[in-house]
């Protein structure tokens, strides 16, 4: 095993470039890249505190949206620490300190899935049967967003306690030369796979709530704004999928490419790319609770006011 080389050991063996000096470019990428960052902090941060200070976000659906949010916020923070310990950078990084960089950007997109899976499930529940809100209690939200939380950091920090190739050189990443391909071939397929699953999910409640909506809507006793407030909720989490699912996509495609091996696809031209428009994902989910909830919106007024 490796464990005493340098990054660049392992950089050089992966032929990713490793620069010494600060080019254009990359001063350019980290600028955009803390600009970003620091956007993504304050959006989110008005988010939690919205949902924290009005008792009418005090349902499952928001409390979810919320932990959304805390995980973008997460991701907020691992792109900055990216940006403080990359270009010329990278090479005094200790194994410890690159293996952390990460992990915090795996632990911060994993969050950011199964939290998005989770509230997929809830509003598949809720819509069946015809309720605005949960009837899951406070304490099972809350147990919920802890296992959300112990998955995101168990597969986060798997990398870093094995599943690596410091003892194997002929399987590291071109992408991540410290990681195994074998592991982020079944990173990029899992989360693939669960979006997929969300997708499917979203597209049945969006047919189930069209039919049952136009049969209710025949009924005089049927109340318009149950319909309407529920329609808003459905739309708005679907934007925050699709928006994701776009974002995202682009990436785990690339990482999927480059953990099956493809030696015609030059992953490394792009890989600053779609990490970039996967941080900005986080920048979105922000604007769309702003844009499609009203009462978001008076909430984020009284808080900036």
């Amino acid at each position: 095993c490796f464990y005493n080389e340098t990054v660049g050991f392992f950089y050089n063996n992966s032929r990713k470039e490793l620069t010494t000096y600060w080019r254009t470019k990359d001063v350019l990428v980290v600028a955009l890249g803390l600009t970003v960052s620091v956007i993504v902090l304050l959006t989110n941060l008005l988010v939690i505190t919205a949902i924290i200070i009005n008792r009418r976000f005090h349902y499952p659906i928001y409390y979810l949206l919320g932990n959304l949010a805390a995980a973008d916020l997460f991701a907020g923070i691992a792109y900055m620490f990216l940006m403080f310990h990359t270009g010329p950078r990278t090479a005094e990084l200790s194994l410890k300190t690159w293996f952390i960089r990460q992990s915090l950007l795996d632990t911060s997109l994993t969050a950011s899935v199964v939290n998005l899976l989770a509230i997929a499930v809830e509003r598949h529940q809720t819509i069946f049967t015809m309720q605005l809100h949960s009837k899951m209690s406070n304490q099972r939200v809350m147990i919920l967003i802890f296992c959300i939380w112990v998955t995101a950091l168990l597969l986060g920090l798997i990398p870093s306690y094995g599943w690596h190739c410091l003892c194997a050189l002929e399987k590291c990443s071109s992408m991540a030369p410290l990681y195994s391909r074998s592991y982020l071939t079944f990173w990029a397929i899992s989360n693939l796979v669960i979006f997929l699953i969300m997708v499917v999910v979203y597209t049945h409640i969006f047919i189930y709530v069209k039919r049952k909506m136009t049969r209710m809507s025949k009924h005089t006793s049927f109340r318009p704004r149950y319909k309407e407030t529920m329609i808003s909720l459905v739309k708005t989490v679907t934007i925050i999928l699709s928006a994701f699912v776009i974002c995202w996509t682009p990436g785990q495609v690339v990482l999927l490419l480059d953990g099956l091996g493809c030696k015609s696809c030059n992953v490394l031209a792009v890989e600053k790319y779609v990490l970039l428009l996967a941080e900005i994902n986080s920048l979105i989910n922000a604007i769309v609770y702003s844009y499609r909830d009203n009462e978001m919106r008076s909430t984020f007024r009284r808080i900036l006011c």
